[in-house]
């Protein structure tokens, strides 16, 4: 296999452990101390945060903890996270087709990727995917929560909600297919701060606004276009966790705010009333 076809874990050892032995104990032991809420269904979505591991790892382990049923479901996961270190132009698809990390190698969906990269929004480019951490630090949690699944992951820089809409509703599938949006909320506020924002930032996800913007989350963008198109697709959200990073590991003088949400199917929303 050609090294240029995988793109390498950029960031093991700094946001998690990159000795595979610690990194299945620490997130074993996130999973297991998340707090398993009562679901309406199982999720098609989710909403998960992306800093170290011991910032944010316990509250996207409340998310990655709701997919126990789905283990031998999944098959292919959607994973869309904003450009952090390089800009990108609509959304950078990247030529690598396999994303490694101390877990293993996650294989790319060789059919999206195809129809992926003939849109005109959609750039086929790895220097966006290759020190972009909030993809990668998702992908030990699905590896650890699924048999084996194929990847589709987009960077989203400068695009609409309703572009990154589009682009869910083309790649949105049936059950076999998880959209994972990664996002963290807002940055660097005193804590009493930040959870006022945070609070008023959620609020607006459960309702189902689409107008969010980057002071409130650096994943905005995509957060938006989930709620759209989870809107169309009669999809209803959950709040799993609501922290910050003086809740976990760090001081409460400036914080960074996280959330897992859940994306379900609507029980009043039956199949037949979707068009």
């Amino acid at each position: 296999m050609a090294t240029a076809s995988i793109r390498p874990a950029a960031v093991a050892g700094q946001f998690y452990p990159d000795n595979p032995q610690v990194l299945q104990a620490q997130i074993g032991e996130m999973l297991s101390a998340a707090v398993p809420l009562e679901m309406v269904s199982s999720p098609k979505a989710l909403i998960v945060p992306h800093a170290g591991y011991v910032y944010s790892g316990p509250v996207a382990a409340t998310a990655y903890a709701t997919l126990g049923s789905l283990r031998d479901t999944v098959r292919h996961v959607v994973l869309l996270g904003p450009a952090h270190r390089v800009p990108v132009a609509g959304f950078a698809l990247p030529a690598a087709q396999f994303f490694s990390t101390p877990l293993g190698l996650v294989p790319l969906s060789h059919s999206d990727w195809r129809m992926l990269r003939e849109r005109p929004d959609v750039v086929v480019d790895d220097r966006p995917h290759a020190f972009e951490h909030s993809l990668e630090v998702q992908l030990p949690f699905l590896q650890t929560v699924l048999d084996s699944f194929e990847l589709t992951p987009l960077v989203v820089g400068n695009a609409s909600p309703a572009a990154v809409a589009d682009v869910l509703t083309q790649l949105w599938g049936g059950p076999e297919t998880l959209i994972v949006i990664s996002s963290d909320l807002s940055h660097y506020h005193p804590y009493s701060h930040a959870q006022a924002t945070d609070r008023g930032t959620v609020g607006q996800i459960l309702k189902m606004r689409a107008q969010l913007d980057h002071e409130q989350a650096c994943g905005a963008t995509p957060v938006n276009g989930l709620i759209q198109a989870a809107s169309q697709q009669g999809l209803e959200p959950q709040l799993l966790d609501l922290r910050n990073s003086g809740d976990t590991a760090g001081d409460r003088a400036r914080v960074v705010g996280y959330a897992s949400v859940a994306f379900c199917e609507s029980p009043a929303h039956a199949p037949a009333s979707r068009h």
